[in-house]
């Protein structure tokens, strides 16, 4: 497979997860192709969950001692990283889908989006890119298509599962072999609002959309018959705000579920291009094949 079918094979696999029915021309901003020849064929892969000038240093050095096609970052870097604002976006489709107003969704969206950008768009965001560029190392990151898979796996895990109380949604991800490798570095699942045998009730997932929406969304989900979170991660603020609407939170893990999203897709990269990549893994990243 070539760089530029990988790359473009990530945006069609990312909108086949994706909850909205019209993504519009750019899908994932925060999806890129960073630097290199398009022709490259694509065969041995260095996967981060995030790779700066350092990781790519150590590429250039992996490749003297034993070749390497491409470098791959999940998270999202130059051009992925300033556009990571606009991806925000698509969290308005997953709050209608949860019962707020579009209205309402695209007001709370609007302002956190403004308040991500007002944060990313000072930062030196190229120096991994020129990095790449002076390495002449193939470099790009995939984002929300990963995190689209992650999202979307969870909501179907827990649809078949039908946990009643959240405990049984840690016992449910602990199953999983993501959350069992972060487990031994004490990183597994846990429950970081209510207890262990409060009612499940209606779900929200929330993995996807660039980065955590607005804080004051929570009693309005609330208000919507959710009543309990399963995230990634939640700043200690949003925490704040999620107990004050009495709401569950479940945080399934930043980096494991990073490494469950990037995993599924890989699979699927696997499928279209009919062999497996060989694949080195650093930063935070294992490769598990299903």
């Amino acid at each position: 497979m070539k760089l530029a079918e990988f790359y473009n094979q990530v945006i069609k696999l990312g909108l086949d997860r994706d909850v909205r029915k019209r993504p519009g021309k750019n899908p994932f901003p925060d999806t890129a192709l960073l630097y290199g020849d398009l022709d490259t064929q694509v065969r041995k892969i260095m996967v981060g969950v995030d790779i700066e000038v350092g990781e790519l240093v150590l590429a250039d050095r992996l490749r003297e001692k034993e070749g390497l096609d491409l470098v791959v970052s999940h998270h999202p870097e130059g051009i992925g990283l300033a556009g990571l604002p606009l991806v925000m976006r698509l969290q308005v489709d997953i709050l209608v889908k949860m019962g707020l107003k579009e209205s309402v969704a695209s007001g709370l969206l609007t302002e956190r989006m403004r308040e991500v950008e007002r944060r990313v768009l000072p930062g030196n965001l190229t120096r991994a890119v020129d990095a790449a560029r002076l390495l002449n190392i193939p470099f790009m990151c995939m984002h929300t298509p990963a995190d689209n898979h992650v999202e979307q796996f969870i909501i179907a895990l827990m649809k078949k599962k039908n946990p009643r109380k959240i405990k049984d949604i840690i016992d449910i991800l602990n199953q999983l072999p993501e959350y069992k490798a972060a487990a031994k570095n004490l990183l597994s699942p846990r429950i970081i609002a209510g207890s262990p045998n409060r009612p499940v009730g209606k779900i929200l997932v929330e993995m996807t959309g660039g980065t955590e929406g607005n804080k004051d969304v929570f009693d309005k989900l609330y208000k919507s018959g959710v009543r309990t979170l399963i995230s990634m991660h939640l700043s200690e603020e949003h925490l704040k705000k999620a107990k004050e609407a009495n709401l569950n939170a479940v945080i399934a893990g930043h980096i494991s579920s990073d490494n469950l999203g990037i995993n599924l897709l890989l699979d699927r990269l696997e499928d279209k291009a009919g062999y497996q990549f060989a694949t080195i893994n650093c930063s935070g990243f294992l490769r598990i094949r299903r």
